[in-house]
């Protein structure tokens, strides 16, 4: 079956929209204005949700094996991760000093200062990784901060795969049972369970409508209608509430309620009217991140990171949205080394477990 670019293309130009969303939301805390931070929020998470339902079938073991691997590809990095971070430290307190540390740790903003930096290895957080508990890298915040989206895409698909292929008549009933849930949750906040439960619900809905529209095309006399409904929802908003709009959308992600639900379905509007519209005949850039589009995600936790330690000097010196591109751009090219640094370190880390296997199973 020849591959489809544009889902190459779109999971490329999404990856980038989240360095950019990490861009201004991290870093861009000491002088991105909020209302731009917020407009960076209509390209975001969803649309990885959407393409994978888009993408998606009910073949449970396939599927099974897929997570498997993304899972021992994810161990392999957080692995590397943890040492570098531990040598970091290391290398830190020897040559420099504890004050040295406390220094650099502030240039996140005070917020992610360790409450003890110490040379001893934290293997607890290893393990807290590996079982998805995010504790923080203390050297690359940004890192723990995206992996939210990891767990919730593993548990979404797993229960995805398995309405497709166990209910596959009956897939608009959970649909409506999803966004049902979302809504009363909603609505009535004292419900909101804590923990993953109001996630999946909003996002396991959205797989499932994306599996529904897969090979379809959205008629062309809907495409008005259906940004005609945005516009006005977004008049209505900005009449009631002017400019807070933007600071209530900022508070709206975590967990995903209706505000957030709504800037998203701009992006999500666009991604589908487009799908079977916009053919992408060639190979280019963007689609190759699209192909690699796990390792660049994990790339830019690490890059955003990095580019804290040139916005602190800067941030003074220049415009803010002049340095918002030069950061912008810089993150693409972090991203882009570190990412192909973490395929060669995943291609090493498998070819190692291969190794193991062999040299056990001839014992």
């Amino acid at each position: 079956m020849k591959r489809d670019l544009y889902i190459d293309f779109a999971k490329g130009f999404a990856t980038l929209a989240i360095i950019f969303i990490h861009t201004v939301f991290w870093s861009g805390q000491y002088y991105v204005p909020t209302e731009w931070r917020v407009l960076s929020l209509l390209i975001d998470v969803p649309l990885f949700y959407a393409l994978s339902g888009l993408t998606s079938g009910g073949n449970v073991e396939k599927t099974l094996y897929r997570l498997l691997k993304l899972q021992i590809t994810y161990m392999i990095f957080v692995t590397f991760l943890f040492f570098l971070d531990y040598l970091f430290k290391v290398f830190g307190l020897s040559f420099f000093g504890m004050q040295w540390m406390k220094d650099f740790y502030s240039t996140f903003g005070g917020k992610y200062v360790p409450q003890n930096i110490s040379t001893d290895p934290q293997w607890q957080n290893l393990g807290n990784w590996y079982l998805h508990q995010y504790t923080n890298a203390d050297t690359f915040p940004v890192v723990m901060g995206s992996f939210w989206y990891l767990k919730v895409y593993f548990i979404l698909t797993v229960f995805g795969v398995l309405i497709l292929r166990f209910f596959p008549k009956h897939i608009n009933a959970f649909i409506a049972l999803c966004f049902g849930l979302t809504l009363v949750f909603n609505l009535l906040p004292w419900f909101y369970p804590t923990g993953q439960v109001g996630y999946v619900a909003f996002y396991l809905g959205l797989f499932l409508v994306a599996h529904q529209l897969k090979g379809k095309k959205i008629p062309t006399k809907w495409i008005p209608i259906l940004y005609g409904i945005l516009f006005i929802i977004l008049i209505v908003l900005f009449w009631n509430y002017g400019k807070d709009l933007f600071m209530r959308m900022n508070k709206a992600k975590f967990p995903p309620k209706l505000l957030y639900i709504f800037w998203s379905c701009f992006s999500l509007v666009t991604l589908f009217v487009l799908y079977n519209r916009l053919k992408i005949s060639k190979n280019n850039f963007i689609t190759y991140i699209g192909k690699n589009a796990i390792f660049y995600y994990f790339a830019q936790g690490m890059s955003s990171s990095l580019v804290y330690f040139l916005v602190v000097p800067l941030k003074d010196k220049m415009e803010w949205w002049i340095l918002m591109i030069l950061i912008f751009a810089i993150n693409i090219l972090l991203a882009v080394i570190i990412a192909e640094g973490a395929k060669k370190i995943d291609a090493l880390g498998w070819k190692t477990l291969e190794f193991l296997r062999k040299k056990t199973a001839s014992v």
